[in-house]
């Protein structure tokens, strides 16, 4: 039997099986479901329906009882209204039970109780009449006695129906439960019986095909993977499936013994072009640095006859032209001194000479016993082949080689020296070409040495003569004139030192005078920042409030006014920085801190501060990068980043269609020198930004330079601005060591070009002009500490605007605001109230220790520094000495921002420091990260 018939022959077995057991189910099961529709749809809903009808019939009941003793005329009224509606509720379910009903004794209590029903009905429709036509209850007494009779009856023919139907629904219930039982005693016994047949099929039909398989698995078990030329085979005993697994593996062998050999043979063919290619490669390689043919010779029979494996070899060239013609050994490889070959040559002169005649190689495979004889240290070998081969170049041969061997050359090895030859032409003229242009060489640098020798001598001695006749003249015209000299010196050197002394006491007074006014200009610039800086802080945090459309109540003109303050409060805080960075350029105090910066993210820096800028003018931007950039730049990031953001500015303020373009490159040292010193610069970088704007004419290029100048003053009236931008540009490139210039036509665009220096070592002059300047000022120190981002960024980190929301960290907090300027005080007390704080205030640090001592539960205080009385460096530096407030954060807040304040603040007991005029989001972080910690 094959062993698809057992297979089949095996299932059928199982689905038989397993058809008869599922139709018995499938019958138990039906059974079950008529049992319980039985139960679930019959007589639970009959049960149900007199229960219903109970509830009617009692309600009706009580609204009789109600009516006839207790309501008025419009609650009787109502009442028979509803005994009327449960009425025909009942006689309506009492017509369904009649239809539904299949048993005989159900029939005879449903009819029994319609009797008494009907009897029920009659009473209480008199009742109803009695009651319509206002009896009194006494009246009505002995039809309520009636009444409350039939009602008993019927209650208890009612309450007979229900339990008959519910004493039915439990038989039904006992026969399902049998039934299922039965159904679980079958099924239990058709698994084991099932269980049993399958199992017997499953063996017979494991046991008669596990023969062969074991068969084929002992053949495939014997296989030796690593060598498949030979691979055993099956035997075929049967014509099944099986019997065709053994014929195809049969096959399969055949063909892989088949592979396998083809196999072998293609990578012995690649073995051996390998070894050619390689050994071609290695005596190619020797080729290189060879200038001499001899040279060339020897290394080359050297390395050729063990790459041959011969035992003997030389080295012929051809010398000579015409008759004069001959092939000279240059090589040998193990001969025995002078004798290992001929010397020499002629055409047709032998074997090697007619190889050399007729172009051609030539094997000897039958050599005689009186041949050459290869030496040993043992004694003399006869070989057992030779070849001889030419070298041809440009069809002439140019050399010969001959090997012999004690074993025979092999085809490879032939092959092998067909490929060495036909390069060993090219090389042999190559190396006899240098050669003779290095002998002409030789003798072209000898006659000129020569030559330039005579003229060197020549010349020599017409110059020895002529100084000798100038020498004479001179020394007496020297003499004369140096006499009047030194009269004339010594009465200059007199006058000089007398001015000297004079201009010394002037300088040293104009010093001082420069000192004091240096001193005085700084602090002026400071007290000026903190004067314009205090009311400034305050109309920024109020309009920035009110702008808020999320809280304020304002409409939307207004909305735009405080926009609009604002909006001229950032202006003139950027007036302000612009002209204190210019002063402290004048003064030469400005900072200028050279670090290493990474040119690499310049373009998406600019990207990102000014795409907005060119999509809301609807023009172009942009960036072109060259890659002979250096990476990493040395130069005063800060200032470097300054120049580009008020070009840039500058740029998209004058350009109203077109484009604004960025071009980054490394520029040419010749072409900086013409502009400014390049001298100590590792590298240049030129930086030019493009625009299509109103251009600048000719006589104003030089103008736009200076402080508050822009082209005319219609242009200020149009565009605004303070006129401050160029000319900071141009003084922050000087201080970087670079220099700008601009190239425009009026009406054609602009292009400002930015040179730049990579000053690892900084500039010592301003180097110098620091260490001189410890009084600095500092007034925009923050403010202007990052050009391209958000200005004077806190120690604090900033959560995002989601993180804030969440948190409300400022709820039932109370700040301690200590300022004594009202302004500022109003200010910051709406705006904190807003966030839901409590707030205290004190107008100098006295009545900020008094509120303290008085033990206010405070969890953060806002300090300003310039106050009267007691500032607050004191007033911190007294909280601190009191341990119990060891850990209150405070946080100073100040307006004049001089260099070196905030170290100072932090040593007098300050937590944070932040400078005014105050961002809103910068304050608040500051106080949510110390609040939270």
């Amino acid at each position: 039997m094959g062993f698809k018939k057992k297979q089949m022959l095996g299932f059928g077995l199982i689905l038989l099986f397993l058809a008869i057991l599922l139709s018995f189910m499938m019958f138990t099961l039906n059974n079950l479901k008529s049992s319980m529709t039985e139960i679930v749809e019959n007589r639970y809903e009959k049960v149900q329906t007199s229960m219903e009808i109970r509830q009617l019939f009692s309600r009706s009941d009580r609204e009789i009882l109600f009516a006839a003793n207790d309501a008025n005329t419009e609650e009787r009224a109502e009442s028979l209204e509803i005994i009327n509606e449960n009425h025909s509720l009942i006689e309506s379910k009492i017509a369904g039970l009649s239809s539904s009903l299949n048993k005989g004794k159900a029939k005879q209590l449903l009819k029994e109780f319609e009797t008494q029903y009907a009897s029920y009905s009659i009473t209480e429709a008199e009742i109803i009449q009695k009651i319509k036509s206002g009896n009194s209850s006494d009246n009505l007494s002995s039809l309520m006695d009636d009444q409350r009779e039939k009602r008993t009856k019927v209650i208890s023919t009612m309450d007979e129906f229900k339990d008959y139907q519910e004493g039915v629904m439990k038989d039904t219930l006992s026969n399902s439960k049998q039934t299922y039982e039965d159904m679980i005693g079958f099924v239990i016994f058709a698994v084991i019986l099932s269980i049993l047949v399958i199992s017997v099929t499953v063996v017979w039909m494991i046991r008669s095909t596990s023969k062969d398989l074991q068969s084929i698995t002992k053949v495939i078990k014997n296989i030796d993977f690593k060598n498949l030329s030979v691979i055993p085979r099956i035997p075929v005993r049967t014509t099944d499936e099986i019997g065709d697994i053994a014929r195809s593996f049969n096959d399969m062998a055949e063909s892989l013994e088949i592979y396998n050999q083809k196999e072998k043979d293609f990578t012995e063919k690649i073995s051996e072009q390998n070894w050619i290619q390689t050994r071609v490669a290695d005596i190619a390689t020797m080729y290189q640095r060879i200038v001499d043919v001899e040279v060339l010779a020897d290394r080359f029979i050297t390395r050729l006859a063990p790459m041959m494996g011969a035992s003997l070899g030389a080295f012929y060239v051809k010398r000579g032209e015409g008759v004069d013609m001959r092939f000279v050994k240059l090589a040998s490889f193990a001969g025995d001194g002078e004798d290992t070959g001929r010397r020499e040559f002629r055409l047709g002169e032998g074997l090697i000479g007619q190889c050399a005649l007729e172009k051609k190689s030539k094997v000897i495979e039958d050599i005689p016993g009186d041949f050459h004889l290869v030496t040993t240290g043992l004694g003399e070998v006869n070989p057992k082949s030779i070849v001889i081969a030419p070298v041809v170049f440009e069809d002439e041969v140019v050399a010969m080689v001959e090997l012999a061997s004690l074993e025979a050359f092999t085809k490879l090895q032939k092959t092998f020296l067909n490929q060495v030859l036909d390069t060993l032409g090219i090389t042999i003229n190559n190396v006899e070409g240098r050669m003779e242009i290095e002998r002409l060489l030789k003798e072209s640098q000898a006659q000129t040495e020569e030559l330039q020798a005579q003229s060197e001598e020549l010349q020599s001695q017409s110059e020895e003569m002529q100084a000798q006749s100038e020498e004479l003249q001179t020394q007496a015209e020297e003499l004369r004139m140096i006499n009047e000299q030194l009269e004339e010196r010594n009465r200059e050197t007199e006058e000089k030192s007398k001015e000297l002394q004079v201009a010394k006491l002037n300088l040293e007074k104009q010093a001082e005078e420069l000192k004091l006014s240096s001193k005085y200009k700084s602090e002026f610039m400071a007290n000026m920042s903190h004067e314009l800086r205090t009311p400034l802080n305050s109309i920024l945090i109020l309009s920035e409030m009110l702008s808020d459309p999320n809280d304020s109540k304002l409409n939307e003109e207004q909305l735009e006014f405080a926009r609009v303050i604002n909006s001229s409060g950032q202006d003139l805080l950027t007036l302000i920085n612009d002209i204190l960075d210019l002063s402290k350029v004048e003064v030469g105090k400005l900072e200028v801190v050279f670090d290493e910066m990474n040119l690499s993210e310049l373009p998406e820096l600019l990207h990102r501060n000014f795409d907005h800028v060119a999509k809301k003018k609807n023009i172009d931007f942009i960036i072109e990068k060259s890659k002979n950039v250096p990476d990493i730049f040395f130069t005063d990031e800060q200032r470097f980043q300054q120049i580009l953001k008020n070009l840039l500015s500058n740029a998209f303020k004058f350009t109203e269609k077109g484009s604004v373009s960025v071009q980054i490159k490394k520029a040419d040292e010749e072409n900086v020198a013409q502009w400014i010193q390049t001298k100590g610069a590792s590298n240049w970088v030129e930086i030019k930004v493009t625009d299509t704007g109103i251009g600048i004419s000719k006589e104003k290029q030089k103008l736009i330079f200076e402080a508050f100048q822009q082209g005319d003053g219609a242009t200020m009236r149009k565009y605004g601005g303070t006129g401050l931008g160029l000319s900071i540009c141009r003084e922050f490139s000087k201080l970087l060591g670079g220099w700008v210039i601009v190239d425009s036509e009026e009406g054609q665009g602009s292009t400002f070009t930015f040179f730049i220096p990579s000053m690892p070592e900084g500039f010592k002059y301003v180097d110098e002009a620091i260490a001189a300047s410890p009084e600095v000022a500092a007034a925009n120190h923050d403010d202007s500490a990052a050009p391209f981002g958000d200005q004077g960024e806190p120690d604090a980190v900033m959560m995002d605007e989601e993180d804030r929301d969440k948190a409300k960290p400022f709820c039932n907090k109370t700040v301690l605001v200590v300022d004594d300027d009202h302004r500022n005080i109003f200010a910051l007390k709406n705006a904190l109230k807003h966030e839901g704080m409590e707030i205290l205030t004190a107008e100098n640090g006295y009545e900020c220790l008094e509120l303290l001592e008085k033990g206010n539960d405070i969890d953060v205080i806002l300090m300003d520094i310039m106050m009267p009385g007691m500032d607050g460096y004191e007033t911190m530096t007294r909280i601190r000495e009191q341990s119990k407030f060891e850990d209150l954060p405070i946080i100073a807040l100040t307006a004049k921002a001089m260099k070196g304040d905030r170290e100072k603040c932090l040593k007098a007991g300050a937590s944070d420091y932040v400078s005014k005029p105050l961002k809103l989001d910068q304050l608040l972080s500051v106080l949510r990260v110390w609040l939270t910690n």
